[in-house]
């Protein structure tokens, strides 16, 4: 498995499926030496390389009714949807604790996505560049525009990774990766459209004129992010894991049973690609 990464794209709470994916990927003790996420994406991942094979589960669905987790009284109050001080310092540090020796001590790369709000560009943390702070890092690659405050890190401002790279797949090619599993939060043949934003987003953002372009630039990249990544599984140097039906559940999802029914579908769904994805490895 060397020089193999594993890719995972952001997507709110259809992050739900990659938790159910890599599940069964920790089940069956597959670990990939090199692991790059955005988002939700990056979420999952950390669990992943840390070992807590239940822990993306218990996040996005057993704390979902907590009144800190998802609300309007978070936009309110604090002009976010996802209660960030709650998923990004009560539940790692109290409620759902994640085991920050095991994610250090873990061999396995770990890199995170996030955008510049000044220069709309993707940046890309490794171990190396965000050492002890994983959880700030993480915090800035899940904090969507106008439903999150900017993270300021690195004298950079930053936002949502999934902006500028929404499935970083050149990254980890970049990095030296020959073949990549990448795990989609979209069912196949998903293009996506134009984002509409008025007057309030370049009101609020007007300091970020490169936030303003990556946002308007987002469907062109993503899709042709999609068409990169299914040529190269043509070639056989990506393996694909998808939701096999339609999806249920939206960006941000209150309802348990749909959730849950994603997370049994992402274990369903790899569990079915078993051999083909260890012939892959191999």
């Amino acid at each position: 498995m060397k020089n193999t990464g594993l890719v995972l794209e952001g997507g709110g709470s259809r992050g739900i499926y990659t938790a159910g994916v890599i599940h069964y990927l920790m089940e069956q003790d597959i670990y990939l030496p090199y692991v790059i996420g955005v988002s939700a994406g990056a979420c999952n991942g950390s669990s992943y390389v840390a070992r807590q094979i239940e822990r993306n589960r218990a996040v996005l669905i057993d704390y979902l009714d907590h009144p800190d987790y998802i609300s309007f009284r978070n936009f309110v109050k604090k002009r976010e949807i996802f209660g960030m001080d709650f998923l990004f310092d009560v539940l790692p540090n109290e409620l759902e604790p994640f085991d920050f020796d095991a994610f250090y001590a873990a061999k396995e790369e770990f890199v995170i996505g996030v955008t510049d709000c000044m220069t709309g560009e993707p940046v890309f943390y490794k171990r190396e560049d965000y050492k002890d702070e994983i959880l700030k890092i993480i915090r800035a690659s899940s904090s969507l525009p106008l439903f999150a405050p900017v993270v300021e890190y690195d004298n950079r401002s930053l936002l949502d990774g999934g902006i500028s790279d929404p499935i970083p797949i050149k990254q980890s090619v970049k990095d030296g990766n020959q073949k990549n599993v990448v795990i989609l939060t979209r069912n196949r043949g998903y293009v996506k459209k134009p984002q509409s934003f008025g007057w309030y987003m370049r009101k609020k953002y007007k300091q970020y004129p490169g936030l303003l372009k990556a946002i308007e630039r987002r469907h062109h990249v993503y899709n042709e992010t999609l068409s990169y990544i299914f040529e190269e599984e043509k070639k056989g140097n990506v393996f694909v894991i998808s939701p096999s039906e339609k999806l249920e559940v939206g960006r941000v999802e209150r309802s348990k049973a749909k959730l849950t029914d994603l997370y049994h579908l992402g274990m369903k769904d790899v569990k079915k690609l078993s051999e083909e994805l260890r012939e892959f490895l191999s």
